[in-house]
């Protein structure tokens, strides 16, 4: 629960507003050059099988014919434990069954700044800056069997987000290239990252969400994972029961 406490950042991270555009930009850099620049670029991929990502990667069924996916979509931050078990216990193995049929988004939850352009995160600089690496995996990866294992990989290990490497790790697990990875959050001396978790972040306050991880189907709350509990899931929070409400939307 202390993960999720919105009570101030502690002392390594003081600044309540995480990412900005003049000074704090700089700041942001700073953080993702820490991260980076230690990195070692490989192009041979070396696959330690997990559980998750053998789910992931079991289904062999093929792309359907039908335009009109349903919209699913998780409303997360990258530091929490919330996140982590949302992801494991029933976003993942929904999408091993119904991938073809549903339209699926992350979306991260934050606070715009609108003085400054900028965005403030929860847990501080740290979890603003694993939301970029983790927008930039689906951007550059849309694909969710690698972008989604990507951050599955990273949100098992959550408290060491953004570590070197933990990000290192899991993109040689999820063949994600960490040249074109760092080349993204880094564009623009970081202005881009800011953009694609600032566009993100304003997404999940249109949809009227503020608590991870909340989960979206077809535009509406379906279940809310908060506190290490399941609530506000009238149809139920098993897999079955996603699986089913997606197949019931995609026949309407």
């Amino acid at each position: 629960m202390d993960e999720k406490s919105t009570q101030p950042a502690q002392p390594a991270m003081t600044n309540p507003r995480a990412v900005r555009r003049a000074r704090p930009l700089a700041i942001i850099t700073l953080l993702l050059v820490v991260a980076f620049t230690l990195f070692r670029y490989q192009t041979a991929h070396e696959s330690r099988i997990h559980g998750f990502n053998e789910l992931l990667h079991s289904s062999s069924s093929p792309p359907s014919s039908n335009s009109k996916l349903v919209p699913l979509e998780a409303h997360i931050i990258s530091k929490c434990p919330d996140t982590r078990d949302a992801l494991r216990e029933l976003i993942l193995p929904v999408m091993q069954k119904v991938h073809d049929k549903v339209d699926f988004k992350l979306s991260y939850i934050g606070k715009p700044t609108d003085d400054d352009d900028g965005v403030e995160c929860k847990h501080g600089p740290s979890e603003c800056l694993g939301n970029i690496i983790e927008l930039c995996a689906r951007e550059l990866y849309p694909d969710p069997k690698i972008s989604l294992g990507f951050v599955m990989c990273l949100t098992k290990d959550y408290k060491h987000i953004p570590e070197r490497a933990l990000i290192e790790d899991c993109a040689l697990e999820h063949a994600i290239d960490i040249k074109d990875l760092n080349e993204c959050a880094t564009r623009d001396s970081g202005a881009h990252g800011m953009d694609l978790l600032r566009s993100s972040v304003q997404r999940t306050a249109d949809a009227n969400v503020t608590i991870s991880c909340t989960i979206r189907l077809n535009d509406e709350v379906y279940c809310i994972r908060d506190g290490g509990e399941w609530i506000d899931c009238p149809h139920g929070p098993g897999v079955n029961d996603l699986v089913l409400a997606i197949e019931k939307v995609y026949r309407s």
